[in-house]
């Protein structure tokens, strides 16, 4: 297993670098974010001829977009019976038709632009190997076919994997990320797009007597727009739209492995209670498995390390294990509905849009994104704006017990957070070991690096003010209340939380 994580797709890529904004800055439309969102926004934007700037807090591509798996599907797991019995057969159609409409537009620019960025046809299918499992794929295939879905019911797997049952969605795709978007920068630039990288965005102001929306940075300087996008994964702005309480921050972790066994093209995603998700790569002539799984509530459960291993074990007794290449995790926003927000931020903001819930499947719905803000900015009506307004409310009872029950919990951990007092002192940690220690009678946070050096941090979140917790697996310090994420030296790594964790050192 790789000491440290990080993601395969960085590897032998050569990616364009940005300088950072060193004064104020004015353009027709400010994107923030620079992933999937970000970018397709700003390069549909400039194609309809409107000034754009993009500015990235960190390096350009290396978010939540540069820790995916690349899956440009429809198959969002289980979910259309479950958008059928909720949101009505309509919205259930309009959906799965947004995220076609996606799917296809990146087809449309990779080919439009000719970008290299092993993009393949393939096909897509949700397996179970238990009978509540063969239940859900039933159900799921009726909704399939009321939808028109292309897609059925099959027997048996290209996958030598145990199954009782799988179901088939035909004609979906996947691509390497980076090289897609490195892509799509390239025509960018070439459209006159301004971008900044290492560009903080702190908060959002409006101008009224110029009627501008206005971001500050961490630095001070201050880029102001007739419109802004907010697609920072989660919103940095919350304008009293409240995000933080309408969405669930949940991690995923994922290998790139080399195997033994020659392994079939395409995707693969358990359905079971404990299952996996598989998927194919070919990367510089070899070909490598994506294995992921093991999701779980940010900042919560067992140590992080062990979902890794969970992956490894399955990895052996799966897939024929040669080795391991990579390892790395991801986190994801999830709304109530499982929908995405993507839209206006509140009703009070005309000039203020925002990108974010997307249940880890940004390829098409952060493409989606792009399509219905860009529509919004020039007055065209989209037929699927409504379905993703911030501001619906079309949540189903077990929805709103869900949202109850996630609030209590962020109580819960409020409250037995701040009543630790962990017994170990920074000084007796080992090389490479973090936890929660006390020093001077008060909760810390501290971690020895491989060169012997402590890196002591106050944990409480600078969010709301939560005690983090230590991942062992990715060495952050995690929110278990709202997911925001830090670095062991106290960086912000993750939002909401927009100012790093204080930094102590020892008496």
């Amino acid at each position: 297993m790789p000491q440290f994580p990080e993601p395969i797709w960085r590897q032998n890529v050569n990616l364009p670098t940005y300088s950072s904004l060193s004064g104020d800055h004015e353009s027709e439309v400010v994107v923030v974010g620079g992933g999937i969102s970000g970018i397709t926004t700003a390069l549909l934007l400039a194609k309809e001829g409107k000034q754009v700037t993009l500015i990235e807090a960190g390096k350009i591509i290396n978010g939540t977009t540069g820790h995916t798996t690349a899956k440009i599907t429809s198959q969002h797991d289980i979910i259309y019976d479950r958008l059928i019995s909720h949101l009505g057969l309509e919205r259930a159609s309009q959906y799965y038709r947004s995220n076609e409409f996606a799917g296809q537009l990146i087809h449309d620019l990779v080919k439009e632009h000719n970008i290299h960025c092993n993009y393949e046809p393939h096909d897509a299918y949700l397996f179970a190997n238990t009978d509540q499992g063969v239940k859900k794929l039933n159900s799921e295939a009726e909704a399939y076919e009321r939808l028109d879905i292309d897609g059925e019911l099959v027997d048996q797997l290209p996958f030598n994997i145990p199954h009782k049952k799988a179901l088939v969605m035909r004609n979906q795709a996947h691509f390497h990320p980076i090289k897609y978007l490195t892509g799509l920068l390239k025509e960018m630039e070439s459209l006159g797009v301004t971008i900044f990288e290492n560009t903080t965005a702190e908060d959002i102001t409006e101008d009224k007597e110029d009627k501008k929306a206005v971001v500050l940075t961490s630095e001070g300087h201050k880029v102001k727009g007739d419109y802004v996008v907010c697609c920072t994964h989660f919103p940095f702005f919350d304008g009293l739209g409240f995000y933080f309480t309408r969405m669930m921050a949940d991690r995923s972790y994922v290998l790139a492995v080399k195997t033994k066994d020659e392994f079939p093209q395409g995707m693969y995603m358990g359905v079971d209670e404990t299952s996996f998700s598989y998927r194919s790569i070919l990367q510089d002539g070899e070909k490598i498995v994506l294995l992921s799984g093991e999701s779980h509530q940010t900042g919560q459960g067992i140590p992080t390390h062990q979902h890794y291993e969970a992956l490894l074990k399955e990895a052996k007794k799966s897939l024929n294990l040669d080795r391991v290449l990579y390892r790395w995790s991801a986190q994801d926003l999830i709304t109530l509905d499982k929908v995405p927000f993507i839209g206006k931020l509140t009703h009070k903001h005309d000039r203020i849009f925002v990108a974010t819930g997307y249940k880890k499947w940004g390829m098409t719905t952060g493409t989606l994104a792009a399509l219905i803000i860009r529509d919004s900015i020039l007055g065209k009506e989209n037929e699927f704006a409504d379905l993703y307004k911030p501001q619906r409310f079309q949540a189903d009872p077990s929805d709103i017990k869900q949202f109850v029950k996630e609030n209590a919990d962020v109580a819960k951990h409020f409250v037995s957070g701040k009543l630790d007092k962990p017994a170990k002192h920074p000084r007796s940690l080992k090389k490479d070991e973090g936890c929660a220690v006390t020093l001077d009678g008060e909760r810390c946070g501290a971690y020895r690096d491989k060169n012997g050096e402590l890196h002591i941090v106050d944990t409480t979140c600078t969010h709301l003010g939560c005690e983090t917790e230590w991942n062992s697996g990715d060495r952050t310090w995690d929110c278990p209340c709202h997911g925001s994420r830090f670095s062991y030296e106290g960086a912000v790594v993750e939002g909401p939380a927009k100012k790093p964790l204080k930094r102590i050192e020892l008496p």
